[in-house]
This record gives C-alpha cells, sequence and structure tokens, in this order.
C-alpha cells in the first residue's frame, strides 16, 4: 500500500505543483517506475479495487495507471507467460465494468490495453473468441454495454494502427483480423440494439448516435462490410441509421465520415449511393446552400466528389442520376465559393491586398 500512496503522490506532483524543479523529479520517479515488474501489480491493482480514500487526484492516479498497463503490454506483452496474461485480461475487464460510466478517457485506455492484450494472445488459442465472451457477460451488467460499445470501437484501430506493436509479426496481425472480422454480424447487430434501445439513462441520445457512428467507422475501416454480400447493404437498418444521422447536426461528421469511407472501400456502392442523390440534395445541400453553411457544403462535396471519382464510369453514362450527381457536385461548389466570399475572413483578405 506503501507503493500505491507514493505512485499517488508523484502523479499529484507532476500535475500540481508549481515548482517545476519538484514536476521534473516526480516525473523522473514515475518514469523509472514503470520500468519496474512492480509496475504491473499496482497499476492492477489501482484500476480493480478502491483506494480512492487514499488518493488526492483519484481520476488522475487511475488514468495514470492505464496508461501503464497500455504501455507495458506494448512494450513488454510478448513476455509475458499465459497465466499473466490471463489474470491481466480478467482484470482489465473488471476495470472496463468499473469505468463503464467513465470517465469516457480513462474508459478508452482501459480498452486499449485489452486489445493490445488480446494482440499478444492470438497465439494462445483464440482469445478473441474467449473476450467476445466475456463482454457479452459485461452487457448484462448495469451500463455495461457503454464499455462494450469503447472495447468494440478500439478493436479494430489497433489493426489499423501498424504502429500500435512493433513486437507483433505481420501474420499474427491478419490472423486477429481474421478472426476479429468474423465477428461482424454480431458487433453489427449489438450497433443496432444500441441504436434502438440505448445505453442508459446517463447517456444522451446525440452522444449514444456519435458513439455508434464512430463504433461503426472503426469496423468500416478494418472492412467489415467485406464479409456482407454488397447487394443487402443498401437495405441494412444501419445503413438507413447513418443516413437518418446526416441530419443531426452532432453526428453530421461522423455520418458522412462513414459514408466516404464505404464509398472508398467498396466497389459497388458509389452505385447503391447514386440513388440517395436526390435526397442529399434535397434534404441537405439546398437547405445548406440557402444558409451559407459551409460546413455542410463542404462535407457534401467531399462525400459526393468520392462517389464520383470512386466510379466515374457512371457520370459518363450520364444517365439521370450521375446528372444529378454531377449537379449536386457543381452546386456545392458553387456554393462554398459564394460563402467563402461573403466570409469576413475573405473580405478582410480582399481589403488589405487593395481589391476590395
Amino acid at each position: 500500500m506503501e507503493l500505491h500512496i507514493k505512485v499517488a503522490q508523484a502523479v499529484h506532483v507532476l500535475n500540481h505543483d508549481t515548482q517545476s524543479c519538484n514536476r521534473v523529479a516526480a516525473n523522473q520517479w514515475l518514469v523509472q517506475f514503470q520500468q519496474t515488474d512492480a509496475a504491473w501489480e499496482i497499476a492492477t491493482s489501482i484500476l480493480t479495487s478502491d483506494h480512492r480514500h487514499l488518493f488526492l487526484s483519484e481520476y488522475e492516479v487511475e488514468f495514470f495507471a492505464a496508461q501503464i498497463l497500455k504501455r507495458k503490454i506494448q512494450n513488454e506483452g510478448y513476455n509475458l507467460h499465459l497465466a499473466a496474461k490471463d489474470a491481466l485480461l480478467n482484470a482489465l475487464l473488471v476495470a472496463a465494468k468499473r469505468f463503464s460510466s467513465g470517465p469516457p478517457q480513462l474508459l478508452t485506455q482501459i480498452c486499449l490495453a485489452l486489445s493490445m492484450l488480446v494482440l499478444h494472445a492470438v497465439e494462445h488459442g483464440k482469445p478473441i473468441e474467449k473476450l467476445f465472451y466475456s463482454l457479452q457477460n459485461l452487457q448484462s451488467q448495469d451500463n455495461g454495454n457503454n464499455a462494450v460499445l469503447e472495447m468494440l470501437t478500439v478493436l479494430p484501430e489497433i489493426i489499423e494502427d501498424q504502429n500500435s506493436d512493433c513486437h507483433i509479426p505481420s501474420a499474427r496481425r491478419y490472423e486477429y483480423e481474421q478472426e476479429l472480422l468474423a465477428r461482424t454480424p454480431m458487433v453489427l447487430d449489438f450497433l443496432l440494439q444500441q441504436s434502438e434501445e440505448g445505453f442508459g439513462s446517463h447517456v444522451q441520445p446525440h452522444d449514444r448516435s456519435r458513439k455508434i457512428l464512430r463504433c461503426l467507422l472503426s469496423w468500416v475501416r478494418a472492412g467489415c462490410f467485406s464479409v456482407i454480400p454488397l447487394v443487402s447493404l443498401p437495405t441494412h437498418p444501419l445503413f438507413n441509421i447513418v443516413f437518418s444521422s446526416l441530419q443531426v447536426a452532432s453526428s453530421f461528421d461522423l455520418a458522412i465520415e462513414v459514408l466516404v469511407d464505404l464509398v472508398s472501400r467498396y466497389e459497388g456502392l458509389p452505385q447503391v449511393l447514386l440513388s440517395r442523390i436526390g435526397y442529399l440534395k434535397e434534404a441537405l445541400l439546398f437547405p445548406a446552400l440557402k444558409s451559407g453553411d459551409q460546413k455542410v457544403i463542404g462535407r457534401l462535396a467531399c462525400l459526393i466528389s468520392e462517389i464520383g471519382q470512386a466510379a466515374p464510369f457512371l457520370i459518363v453514362e450520364a444517365n439521370t442520376e450521375a446528372l444529378e450527381l454531377a449537379d449536386a457536385l457543381l452546386r456545392s461548389d458553387s456554393g462554398l465559393r459564394k460563402s467563402y466570399k461573403q466570409s469576413p475572413i475573405w473580405k478582410t483578405s480582399l481589403h488589405q491586398s487593395g481589391f476590395y
């Protein structure tokens, strides 16, 4: 317990002491501590046990503990024996359950540590299968869905980040990816369920929508829809949820990002989206052009141009939908130019240059 308190005191000094020499000394001690074997046990204990009455800044200490485990797993995880990995996996799941209601940054760090640990355990059986079994149990806990969603969000991101762990050979990372993608139907069903039911009273609807879209984006980038027949994608409920999110200001950016990634990754999807260009124009582009909303116009222009670049042959065919696409792109480009010229920044720069 003495070492727990010493860690907490050093973290407090590092973040709050007014004397720079004290902060430097605390930082040096914490850096050295992270390299010790004792750091595994102390950090795990801080995250899984209630020591808050001993700490001056409990969140800062817990966040530091999560970062320690994430870094040690990344740098030393390949040296852990199977029993140690299993024990650490269970401890991190306990921590995820404990902090399922937040703080969000702390929960994210815990889930990142879990993801890296799973990546290190691919050679030992089927760790992702075991993890998903544990996540199903976590769903039944109070506010457990929030932790499950964050875990599902960061898991694919570890695949995308080739620099997340230099000790993981490409063959093992590929094995991790394939085992993870095999869970795609289960994940999409979970996201659909959460969009209908929500996470609980502590999560606001707009936050819930953003969390779902962020998770979906992670799986899109990992290639999840490659296991789903393209013909069924346009009618997939999540596809409709993404389009519905375009009309909500707080989720608009993420919804556009999901659609752009889908278009760039899946051949045939631009043809599907062409049928919705009319909706994009009427419901989003025209109102944005009228109000001069540069953000909406710009993001729509990005999506529309991505559709055109992904399948230029559609425009060459010059059918009605292709002409709708070209018209929407021209209107968005013109709207951006007009909106920008009317902005104070544009006028100021013209005044300064002598052309206005």
